[in-house]
């Protein structure tokens, strides 16, 4: 409760500067230097504890989830792993407009660094812990393909001693059909029902304890300073805004993003995310299902099998405050995506939740423009730019990297 609490109140003091700064334009003064400070990397501290995972801090976790995160055999066809999608030469992310796994996704592939700092994942919110992130792709017809009776063997054959020494005995998988699981597939939905409840229970715990490595080795994916961060730094210690790290379009570019744009209002704090879900009016992408965001995830993540008060988290009743006081109100959700980090955003196109667009010239456009949302209500008013004032915002945000 605490955590969410203080993360709430930064939230909302971040968010409130951005306010006070759109209705100022842009300025000099020391509140310029506190709102440089507030988006240095330098803010950010530890991530919270994850209570749902008690092994999110064990580095033995960590390095068998490391290990998990490359294994391609967690898959149907034995060459999807985590790494195909969460590159990490790409930022853990792909740079397509939509994943690839066995199949294709409907959304753009959302990077790791920093998502230890998140209460709620994927572009829709509908998981919330890092853990039960991670067995969503696993069982999904078009990313891993598999079946978690799969994935209990592959642990059982060639990760048994590691596993062992974590969590203790894997349980005898000598009964368990090779592929089974509660998935789309019939012949593997099937199997899965034939099985016994306390086979089913032993294996969906193995299942949970891979997602719970994997998490503990994300939870150290971490976000590198950048040359904003350097020169939030050098201006800190000097306290005069310094000249030769970025130039001058560069700094009235920031000066343009905490003031007349009003790009703080949603990205602050240092991960430049509020970690909120907007609607922010983009387009549907066309081939692709429909697409409501957050407004059926709401009560897909209250009834979510593996949630903060289900009965494979670790948790206390009284330590999922986040998911508590979740509002189920889908109606002002709708169409609502995850506010993403604009840490390295320069190098990550295409952009949205289905990459509808490929530059970020193509999307500071599409705020300045502000078209109506296709459904629901958009909560973005037009900006009103100059083209040479969208030039100074994309020059500082080359320096996000």
């Amino acid at each position: 409760m605490r955590e969410m609490i203080a993360r709430t109140l930064l939230a909302l003091a971040a968010a409130a500067v951005g306010f006070a700064a759109s209705q100022a334009g842009a300025h000099e003064g020391p509140h310029l230097i506190d709102e440089a400070r507030s988006m240095s990397l330098q803010s950010l501290g530890s991530p919270p504890p994850d209570p749902s995972n008690r092994w999110a801090d064990v580095p033995q976790a960590a390095a068998l989830g490391e290990r998990l995160f490359f294994e391609a055999r967690l898959s149907s066809n034995g060459q999807v792993s985590c790494a195909t999608c969460h590159d990490p030469a790409r930022q853990f992310q792909d740079g397509t407009p939509l994943g690839k796994g066995v199949g294709t996704t409907g959304r753009r592939t959302m990077p790791i660094a920093g998502t230890a700092h998140n209460g709620f994942f994927f572009w829709d919110g509908r998981k919330d812990s890092a853990w039960a992130q991670a067995l969503g792709p696993l069982e999904s017809a078009v990313e891993h393909g598999g079946t978690r009776a799969q994935y209990a063997h592959v642990m059982a054959t060639y990760y048994r001693g590691d596993y062992e020494r974590l969590f203790g005995p894997l349980p005898d998988l000598s009964r368990v059909p090779k592929i089974a699981g509660p998935v789309d597939d019939p012949a593997a939905r099937n199997a899965w029902e034939a099985m016994t409840p306390a086979q089913r229970d032993d294996v969906t715990r193995v299942f949970v304890n891979i997602g719970k490595a994997i998490a503990a080795y994300e939870r150290g994916i971490q976000p590198k300073p950048t040359r904003f961060d350097r020169f939030v730094d050098a201006w800190v210690r000097s306290g005069a805004m310094p000249k030769e790290i970025l130039d001058e379009q560069e700094r009235a570019g920031f000066q343009l993003f905490v003031g007349k744009a009003n790009c703080t209002q949603c990205h602050n704090g240092p991960l430049l995310t509020n970690g909120g879900f907007h609607n922010t009016g983009v387009p549907a992408r066309a081939g692709v299902p429909a697409d409501r965001g957050r407004a059926p995830a709401v009560a897909a993540v209250k009834g979510d099998e593996f949630n903060c008060h289900s009965r494979w988290s670790d948790a206390g009743p009284d330590q999922c405050a986040e998911l508590d006081f979740l509002s189920l109100e889908a109606e002002k959700q709708e169409r609502a995506y995850k506010v993403p980090s604009l840490r390295n955003v320069a190098d990550r196109a295409p952009y949205m939740h289905a990459g509808q667009l490929g530059t970020l010239r193509e999307v500071l456009e599409h705020y300045d423009r502000a078209a109506p949302a296709p459904a629901g209500h958009s909560e973005i008013k037009p900006l009103h730019l100059t083209p040479a004032e969208r030039d100074q915002l994309e020059a500082f945000l080359g320096t996000l990297r």
